[in-house]
């Protein structure tokens, strides 16, 4: 049970789906493994990793499953780690995602001594080598002060009520088991839709500042574009999330912060890469809310996930809740 001893009383399992981590995996696995709240376990599931991903998780003491690349997907390969888990809180953590420090999991799990809290995210913190504009959506998305979401921040929030990020999360198991686990197939927001079931049930979402993984990517304006089509199929396939997106506008706020922090360092080259990367992440997410209407082969091509197409056409799921690909 978790209460306010949390940092030396709960049992935390680590779930890190790994794919070719390379040799940053053992600095992370070390980081995590010196904790001041250690893990009870950490469970590396490897995707037929071919740099020895799974013999490098092993030699630093994770647990270690691995499975066919074909079987992958953002929710399903998540929900199978967790049936091995033992911890009663499960933290969701990706094998880019280095602790910034040795309070990781003791921060992370904090929020969850309010049983109304169903799962809690961490701060992501730019790598040293972020472009600026990178860096100012780090700053946008995961700012220096903790906060709480629940329902009634719906009207105001719209659907940035139900962000969350399995980069850095953690939920009760119970909870977890509660809620039907992830969406599955999936190609994208597996974190998004299962922190949506929780406010609709009634519980909150907990956004923990001091929990900070170093995390991100100087994506090309091309794997913008197949990031943004990617969630614009998965939206589509779950309109009862996407009918929130209409509230707020975080995206056309980011933008509009972006670019008025590059104006005032007067960073003309990075308005233009700004522009065109903003053009790319439109194009994507509207093509991605109309796949249905694309040849297989071209949803195939748009995508930055591409080998689970073959499991959402074989599953019949388009991203979650009981949708279907079509066509």
């Amino acid at each position: 049970m978790l209460t306010n001893g949390v940092a030396a009383a709960v049992a935390v399992s680590v779930i890190i789906p790994a794919y070719n981590a390379g040799p940053e995996l053992e600095e992370l696995l070390g980081r995590l493994f010196a904790q001041s709240l250690p893990p009870h376990e950490v469970i590396v599931i490897d995707s037929s990793s071919q740099d020895g991903t799974a013999e490098r998780a092993r030699r630093s003491g994770a647990r270690v499953f691995e499975i066919p690349q074909s079987e992958f997907d953002h929710g399903g390969t998540r929900n199978r780690a967790a049936g091995f888990a033992a911890g009663e809180v499960l933290v969701f953590l990706t094998q880019d995602a280095m602790p910034a420090d040795d309070r990781l999991l003791e921060k992370l799990v904090q929020p969850l001594r309010d049983p109304w809290v169903a799962c809690a995210y961490g701060r992501q913190l730019p790598r040293e080598d972020a472009t600026v504009l990178e860096r100012l959506s780090r700053d946008f998305n995961y700012p220096a002060a903790s906060s709480v979401k629940d329902k009634s921040d719906l009207e105001r929030l719209g659907i940035k009520t139900f962000f969350c990020s399995n980069v850095c999360s953690a939920v009760r198991r119970e909870t977890f088991v509660d809620l039907g686990r992830f969406d599955e197939p999936v190609i994208f927001n597996e974190d998004l839709f299962f922190a949506a079931k929780a406010v609709q049930s009634g519980y909150r979402i907990a956004y923990a500042a001091e929990a900070k993984v170093v995390h991100s990517h100087n994506y090309s304006a091309a794997q913008q574009f197949r990031r943004f089509f990617d969630n614009g199929v998965s939206m589509r396939n779950n309109a009862w999330v996407y009918a929130y997106s209409s509230v707020n506008k975080e995206g056309s706020r980011l933008v509009r912060t972006q670019m008025k922090a590059l104006a005032r360092g007067r960073k003309w080259r990075w308005i233009v890469k700004l522009v065109v990367e903003s053009v790319a992440k439109y194009a994507g997410y509207q093509l991605g809310k109309r796949y249905d209407r694309l040849p297989y082969a071209l949803r195939v091509r748009f995508s930055m996930h591409r080998a689970i197409w073959g499991k959402l056409q074989a599953d019949g799921g388009g991203g979650g809740k009981g949708t279907a690909v079509r066509g």
